[in-house]
C-alpha cells in the first residue's frame, strides 16, 4: 500500500511489532512490554488484565507469535486453555501508538519456558510456586508463609513448577495505530491469509 510508509513501513508485522517495542523502550517510564490481555470465560462474559509480554517471535517469513507467562491453572490460562484463543492491546502513551492482536494460543511448556523461568529472580521463581494464582487468600502473612514452605522445599535453584509457563499467540489479526491530528488516526489491520502472501494489510478509518 502506497501510504504505508514511516512509522508503518515493512513486510512483516512482527518486525514492525519489534521495531515500536524497540522504540517505546527508550521513552516509556514503566513496563513497556506490558500488554492488556483479554479471555472469555465459559459464559462469554470477558475478563481482562496487564501482564508482561516476554517476546515477539519473527521468524522472518511473515510468520511469528507474541509469547508470556502465567500460571496455568489461573483464571486467564483456564478460559485459555477451554477456548484456545485470546486478544490483546499494547499500548504506548509516549509513542501515541497501540497494537491490537488477536489469534489462536498454544502452550509453551519445553526448554524456552525452563530458559525464562531460570531467568527470572530467584524470589519470583519461588512466587511461582507459593501463589495459587487467582484463588481466594485468607492474607498476606498467609502467602508470605507459604512462600517460607517453598523455600525450605525447593532450596535456591527450583524447577520450573508443572502449572506455570508460556503462552503463544499467534495472530490471526494485527492492527497498528498511530495517533493523528483532530483524531484523524492512522490504522492499519494486517489480516491472516494462505497463499503466497501470508498477510492482507487494508487501511482502517479513524
Amino acid at each position: 500500500m502506497a501510504d504505508r510508509t514511516g512509522k508503518f513501513a515493512g513486510d512483516d508485522p512482527f518486525e514492525i511489532a519489534r521495531r515500536w517495542l524497540a522504540e517505546a523502550e527508550t521513552q516509556e517510564p514503566n513496563d513497556p512490554n506490558a500488554i492488556a490481555l483479554s479471555t472469555v470465560d465459559a459464559d462469554g462474559m470477558p475478563n481482562a488484565r496487564m501482564v508482561l509480554l516476554k517476546e515477539i517471535e519473527a521468524h522472518g517469513d511473515g510468520d511469528g507469535a507474541f509469547v508470556f507467562y502465567t500460571n496455568y491453572d489461573s483464571q486467564k490460562g483456564q478460559e485459555i486453555a477451554a477456548t484456545g484463543k485470546a486478544a490483546f492491546v499494547m499500548h504506548w502513551k509516549s509513542l501515541r501508538r497501540q497494537i491490537r492482536v488477536r489469534g489462536t494460543v498454544t502452550r509453551e511448556d519445553g526448554a524456552k519456558a525452563d530458559a525464562y523461568y531460570r531467568s527470572r529472580s530467584l524470589k519470583s521463581r519461588l512466587g511461582a510456586w507459593a501463589s495459587e494464582q487467582s484463588r481466594p487468600l485468607s492474607s498476606r502473612a498467609a502467602l508470605v508463609a507459604e512462600v517460607a514452605k517453598v523455600t525450605a522445599r525447593h532450596g535456591t535453584d527450583p524447577a520450573r513448577p508443572p502449572f506455570w509457563g508460556g503462552f503463544r499467540i499467534s495472530p490471526v489479526e494485527i492492527e497498528f495505530w498511530a495517533d493523528g491530528d483532530f483524531r484523524l488516526h492512522d490504522r492499519f489491520r494486517w489480516s491472516r491469509q494462505t497463499g503466497a502472501q501470508p498477510w492482507s494489510v487494508v487501511r482502517l478509518n479513524p
